[in-house]
């Protein structure tokens, strides 16, 4: 029984109001009231946090003044609301004699839990099932023919142009698409073109051969239903179908007035779209039963009917099932941000708190009333029931108060039944629940002997908490830059690096904290200079690179100096100028702590003239280093014949050992032009990607680099510089590794 829909004329209304002995009520006239601020208190909290989400939704308080057990009386009345008969007892009358006594195939009496539960509104205040709420009227504001077109986006219906056969099965195409039908059939009809829309998608499904709107149904050819209207339930076969479409022929025998209102016969598409449309409207939504809650629930009295018997399904979860198909085709479509109307009925004297839903055992939970709060340093869902297949009505961070109503139970996950601060009342995991102690911290003092730390240092904060008999109570440590310093969860300080960083502690139970912010020093611990010894010619201008360690030392100014400016000088940069023939000493030192040093051995040897030596093209001499060697020929014979010179050329490796012909030469191996064994120049290798200078581009490189990175072991300038693949000039990161690991996987060759 899909939602017991139960399809009418008006005679049969008035045959069906006589047997169940309908007694016509006169109440009070319904009220309308919009704006949040216009609900009772314990709707608002739930609308707050939709229209956080949906700042377009509109609310409105629709004031019923009915008493809620007078409602809850005339709707818990056998037969009225009914349930599957496989569902729990909770959700079923069980009186003697009553009990899974089947009133229709399956479907069995409810329980008046089920009725207080589906009934009251603030029970589904949450983006999907709100749904039941959406305003089903006609508004030229909001219904726009590109949103009815995107409901029916996953369907034939989709874009696509109307066309149909007539009794004689002629085909007839019109000139607009589904979407322009639809929309003028909400104008018509005064009914909601989201609506229509969704209730064609709900009732025929995504396909235009669905045999209600094919117009090929043998003895009713021709004629269309869209929404199935007179459609009820049949043991023959199609006999649904047939039954839809003799209404969809005559009315099932209505009168010509009745035909002429609902535009029948439905021999066109646009006929019935329209028609169908002011059926559903005359019925129901244009006398004040606009949302599907009040089609269930008849409770406002606009058109004077009466109340509690226009119920257009008797299936008491309708409302709540038919809200997610809604929410859904909306949220496939997009539409959710758009403007739309909810209207909710209040009702006097309702509960303080909703009733549960009957899927929820009672068995589950013991009651309570306790202080909690929530123990996490994210964001917890708060659910309308307690699991995940729940929706969500709002979340709660780390130290959010509440009061635990319920505390579950349950055999695996438990969850606890809690009221927050601002009222709204869930299922939250309670893993994440704690209670709050009787005696709670008041003030939390923070200090330490000296707030400046070395790199590398480690301090305990000193707390001091009041009341004492709080001060075992638990407290969160963070730090605002884990990178300059971390803390743990006993108040321990580690120093990580050079910077500022404030330390924040702040009590579990409530928002007392205070902080202390330090200061981590760097200092110098050691020095790397990329030339240990170079020859020069006079007039020679060549600059060495130091770098001091670690890379984050806060004194990073470095100091040059010749021991004999005479033969060569050194400027503040490091570039060194070559004056005479002689020997010097270059020694690169931190400013900070003089005692960090290296030393450039300088030998001035005699002037060369560029007729002397030639290097091949494809090699690139920079200063004193030699770079753009083919990897797959690195041999020492290959490079001596890249080389033209009388001179004598021999080549070393980065530990100065005389390499023969067949040695591969790597970064840090070195080119040496000679002259009756005296070294004339001195050139340095560097292969890009050997990072440890064997000649090779391996997972060593890699391994070395990665040290080198993490500051575990530094490597020397010139395996820095072999390092930066892009050649920035820069110190190498991650991406220099992965261009590394690209080449030994030979994904992308690391150019020279």
């Amino acid at each position: 029984m899909k939602n017991k829909k139960i399809w009418m004329g008006i005679s049969v209304l008035l045959v069906s109001a006589i047997l169940i002995g309908i007694v016509f009520l006169s109440v009070n006239a319904s009220t309308k009231e919009e704006g949040i601020d216009r609900f009772p208190t314990s709707y608002q909290p739930y609308l707050r946090e939709l229209a956080k989400a949906h700042p377009n939704w509109k609310f409105t308080a629709l004031y019923t003044h009915l008493d809620w057990n007078y409602v809850i009386n005339e709707e818990n009345v056998f037969g009225k609301n009914l349930v599957p008969k496989n569902y729990s007892d909770r959700w079923k009358n069980t009186k003697p004699g009553q009990h899974n006594v089947e009133i229709d195939g399956g479907w069995v009496d409810s329980s008046r839990q089920a009725v207080e539960y589906c009934m009251d509104p603030r029970n589904f205040l949450n983006e999907v099932r709100l749904f039941q709420f959406e305003g089903l009227s006609f508004d030229a504001h909001t219904n726009q023919v590109e949103t009815v077109d995107k409901i029916l986006y996953g369907t034939e219906f989709y874009q696509k142009q109307v066309s149909y056969l007539d009794s004689n099965g002629n085909t007839i195409s019109m000139n607009e698409k589904y979407a322009d039908l639809i929309l003028r059939g909400g104008q018509t009809s005064s009914v909601s073109s989201y609506h229509l829309a969704s209730r064609i998608k709900q009732e025929v499904g995504p396909f235009l051969s669905h045999a209600s709107i094919s117009g090929n149904v043998e003895g009713y050819k021709g004629l269309y239903n869209f929404y199935n209207i007179g459609a009820t339930s049949s043991s023959d076969q199609m006999g649904a179908i047939k039954k839809g479409l003799q209404y969809a022929k005559d009315g099932n025998g209505a009168s010509q007035s009745t035909k002429d209102k609902y535009l029948i016969p439905w021999n066109t598409k646009e006929k019935s779209i329209t028609g169908g449309g002011i059926f559903i409207g005359s019925s129901y939504i244009n006398v004040g039963q606009n949302t599907i809650y009040l089609q269930k629930f008849d409770v406002n009295d606009e058109g004077g009917n009466g109340l509690f018997w226009h119920q257009y399904m008797t299936n008491v979860l309708a409302p709540y099932s038919e809200s997610k198909s809604i929410y859904n085709g909306y949220q496939k479509s997009g539409i959710l941000s758009t403007a739309m109307n909810f209207i909710i009925p209040v009702f006097d004297n309702m509960p303080a708190i909703p009733t549960q839903s009957p899927n929820i055992d009672p068995n589950d939970f013991s009651e309570d009333n306790t202080k909690v709060y929530c123990n996490t340093s994210g964001k917890v869902n708060v659910r309308t029931g307690p699991s995940t297949s729940y929706e969500v009505i709002t979340t709660v961070t780390n130290q959010d108060n509440m009061t635990r109503i319920q505390k579950g139970r349950q055999q695996g996950e438990r969850w606890d039944k809690v009221i927050l601060s601002n009222g709204m009342i869930g299922y939250i995991y309670q893993t994440y629940v704690t209670e709050l102690p009787s005696v709670q911290i008041e003030t939390i003092k923070v200090s330490l002997d000296n707030t400046t730390l070395n790199k590398g240092e480690r301090k305990k904060l000193i707390l001091k908490i009041t009341p004492q008999e709080a001060s075992t109570h638990k407290v969160i440590y963070t730090s605002s830059d884990p990178n300059v310093a971390t803390v743990d969860d006993k108040g321990n300080i580690q120093a990580i690096r050079s910077g500022k960083a404030t330390i924040t502690v702040k009590a579990e139970e409530n928002n007392v904290q205070d902080q202390i912010t330090i200061q981590v020093y760097s200092p110098v611990t050691g020095i790397a200079i990329d030339q240990k010894e170079i020859y020069m010619q006079s007039d020679d201008v060549f600059t060495i690179y130091a770098h001091l360690e670690p890379e984050d030392a806060d004194n990073q100014r470095i100091l040059y100096q010749s021991t004999n400016p005479n033969v060569a000088s050194v400027d503040e940069k490091g570039e060194i100028t070559a004056y005479q023939e002689g020997k010097t000493t270059i020694i690169a030192m931190s400013e900070e702590d003089k005692s960090i040093k290296q030393e450039c051995q300088v030998s001035v040897v005699r002037k060369m003239e560029d007729s002397e030596i030639h290097f091949d093209s494809s090699l690139t001499v920079n200063s004193l280093e030699v770079s753009g060697i083919d990897y797959n020929r690195n041999t020492v014979a290959a490079i001596k014949e890249s080389i033209t010179t009388d001179l004598e050329v021999e080549l070393v490796s980065n530990k100065n050992e005389l390499l023969s012909d067949t040695d591969v030469v790597g970064t840090g191996s070195k080119i040496r032009i000679k002259e009756a064994g005296e070294v004339l120049r001195e050139y340095k290798i560097i292969v890009y990607g050997d990072s440890n200078g064997d000649g090779k581009i391996n997972s060593v490189d890699l391994l070395v680099l990665q040290r080198h990175i993490l500051e575990i072991q530094p490597i020397e300038e010139i395996y820095r510089k072999a390092s930066n693949i892009n050649k920035t000039g820069k110190k190498p990161t991650s991406v220099d590794l992965l261009l590394i690991q690209r080449h030994i996987l030979g994904l992308q060759m690391i150019e020279q």
